[in-house]
């Protein structure tokens, strides 16, 4: 059986060259520390790097790949590296460089890697502009996005030039949230919550967002995949839908939104086999996909294992999750 992981991370040799020549990276700054040390942005905000496998070749990745019986990544950047609060051209300098970069990396090894973009989202127009060129020039299979893009929300007007753009290149939208930059930062520092917690928060609010705010009417085949299961979402749809119902004044949408959960796709990182068959009970096996945040979620003993020895899923969703649904989805042979 096939399978194929949407959830992989990439950091580009770009920024390795910069750091070893002690210079900046499109605003990045690399402290040293304990292991390979941290990177800190223009806002100040700090990202360590967690695994040795975050600087692993190519020919390294491919290895672990085996070893965790993993047939084909689908690799995007390390989310703190979105670069949204840069310059807009420096923005699209550096999502230049990565996807450039990323597209050469897939090409070499087509059989088992498959690459997501990355845009200058705080402007539009640049962001439209790239995505075209990643998708037709470059092969790459749609775009790694974060789940707001500076103080704006996903519903903002002002994208939906982006998603129409998206929807007519066939390009998936994969949203994965910043460890650094989610709102439980300004409630609590301790205890990792903004690792654990306010990130699937920040899932459950763009899903939310895309659910209520009528953008999948406008965009109905739009491909959009959330990462760690959509968080929370699943858990508080009745909730979503009893305001759509008692508060008529504030519907985005003609359907309540649990009508249009099962037009968004989810990976497979929820932390446990209840979560991930509750998921799978309200939005479909044919809607959940395999992912494994790699390299930041320890396996044990892979991701793919995890999957096959759960005893709540049928072996026809387990091949769906494993690999069929993204085979389809991105047209991966």
């Amino acid at each position: 059986m096939k399978t194929i992981d949407i959830h992989a991370h990439i950091i580009p040799d770009s920024l390795w060259r910069a750091i070893a020549e002690k210079r900046d990276w499109y605003g990045f700054r690399h402290d040293r520390g304990e292991g390979l040390g941290a990177v800190m942005d223009g806002c100040g905000r700090r990202t360590h790097f967690t695994s040795p496998k975050v600087r692993y070749s190519l020919e390294e990745r491919l290895k672990d790949m085996d070893e965790q019986k993993v047939d084909v990544q689908v690799l995007s950047i390390h989310t703190p590296l979105f670069g949204y609060d840069l310059d807009p051209q420096q923005g699209l300098a550096l999502a230049r460089e990565f996807n450039d970069e990323v597209s050469a990396t897939v090409g070499s090894r087509k059989e088992r890697l498959a690459g997501l973009a990355t845009l200058p989202m705080q402007d539009v127009g640049l962001a439209i502009q790239e995505l075209e060129r990643a998708v037709t020039k470059l092969g790459l299979k749609g775009v790694a996005l974060d789940t707001h893009v500076n103080d704006d929300q996903w519903d903002n007007p002002k994208f939906l030039p982006f998603f129409k753009a998206a929807e007519q290149m066939g390009a998936l939208l994969f949203y994965h949230p910043q460890p650094q930059n989610n709102f439980l930062l300004q409630r609590i520092k301790g205890y990792g919550m903004n690792n654990s917690l306010g990130v699937i928060l920040d899932d459950a609010i763009v899903t939310a967002v895309l659910l209520c705010s009528g953008v999948l009417e406008k965009c109905p085949d739009l491909k959009v995949c959330i990462a760690h299961g959509g968080g929370p979402v699943c858990y508080a749809m009745g909730r979503l839908d009893r305001n759509w119902h008692d508060r008529p004044g504030g519907r985005g949408t003609p359907k309540p939104p649990s009508a249009y959960m099962n037009k968004l796709y989810y990976d497979t990182v929820t932390g446990d086999e209840a979560a991930l068959r509750f998921l799978i009970d309200r939005v479909g096996a044919d809607r959940v996909v395999m992912g494994s945040d790699w390299p930041f979620v320890p396996w044990h003993p892979s991701p793919v294992s995890w999957l096959q020895n759960m005893k709540s899923l049928t072996a026809a969703e387990k091949e769906k999750i494993l690999w069929k649904n993204l085979a389809a989805l991105l047209d991966i042979n």
